[in-house]
């Protein structure tokens, strides 16, 4: 009898295991939501800028404006539950979310400008507080909130001013990323007849690079002659003669090591040409012809470099 207790209080166990197990697999299952997820990432210069949000649909609503009573404070009316009759889903002079369900997230890989005020790189929760004739961008600290139930202004990283524009209608918000220079971007919150723009700068992009250059260029293997070639032509033409010179001998020793190994007319016209571009031109010429000498031994076809013999001897390069 009690063995048969015991089995009988084993199967319960065993049915209750499976029947949580499916809960939880169920409670995994991907569903459509009505305010579907969006991403928008561009890259200004090297720094990529990456807005990740939900876009709500008009849906015949009234969008903007003053909440029906006076309410104290920036905290967020964003709750479809307590909405009364008439309320805009978007009141001014509240905090919102930027979009549906998540805070809108906003992510740049370096320090940047926006609206000229410094933010530096990280991942943000990016709220706004609208109004009817500026708004307020928020960028926080705390990413991955849900809405802007719990924002913090003690959390602020920042905040920028920015004025909204009359625009078509926009049915589902949606947020663009667009260049304006080559080291701006526009970013464009567009919902209903609204549309708010705020610019993402770079300081100096060639500055920028350069720091990023010599931290990879370091990192480079001993015979890797192409990343400090690389990084040596781009400081040469962005007035860093400094690490374009240091880079350049760096990517001769790197090519010296491939010679070393092996002494064929590939290797030796790279050499050549990275001594031309480090402005050695007599130099870049006799490993040139070297070149050309073990290219012919090899059965190379060095017509194409022997042209360019001709011409730097002319002066042509």
């Amino acid at each position: 009898m009690f063995r048969s207790i015991r089995v009988r209080l084993a199967l319960f166990a065993l049915v209750a295991l499976i029947a949580f197990l499916s809960i939880e697999s169920a409670a995994q299952v991907k569903l459509p939501r009505p305010s579907p997820k969006a991403s928008v990432m561009q890259t200004v210069g090297i720094t990529d800028v990456t807005i990740t949000y939900y876009r709500p649909g008009v849906k015949g609503r009234k969008i903007w404006g003053d909440w029906p009573s006076e309410v104290k404070g920036e905290a967020t009316l964003d709750n479809q539950n307590q909405r009364p009759a008439g309320a805009p889903i978007v009141p001014y002079g509240h905090i919102w979310r930027t979009g549906a369900n998540d805070a809108t997230q906003f992510t740049v890989t370096d320090d940047v400008l926006i609206n000229g005020q410094p933010l530096p790189a990280g991942t943000y929760s990016l709220h706004t507080i609208p109004g009817r004739d500026e708004w307020t961008i928020v960028f926080n600290g705390t990413a991955n909130q849900w809405g802007s139930f719990n924002y913090d202004p003690a959390k602020d990283t920042l905040r920028v001013k920015a004025r909204p524009q009359a625009a078509e209608h926009k049915e589902w918000m949606d947020i663009t990323l667009d260049p304006e220079k080559d080291n701006t971007l526009v970013a464009a919150i567009r919902w209903e007849k609204v549309r708010v723009p705020f610019t993402i700068e770079v300081k100096d992009v060639a500055a920028l690079t350069i720091a990023k250059a010599r931290a990879a260029v370091a990192a480079a293997k001993s015979d890797d002659w192409q990343m400090p070639l690389q990084a040596a032509n781009y400081a040469k033409a962005n007035n860093a003669p400094a690490d374009a010179a240091k880079w350049y001998d760096q990517s001769l020793k790197a090519i010296d090591e491939q010679i070393k190994a092996k002494a064929n007319f590939q290797n030796y016209s790279r050499k050549a040409s990275i001594l031309l571009a480090a402005g050695k031109p007599m130099d870049a010429l006799a490993v040139a012809e070297k070149a050309v000498e073990v290219g012919k031994a090899e059965g190379a076809d060095t017509a194409a470099l022997e042209k360019r013999i001709a011409d730097m001897k002319a002066g042509k390069q």
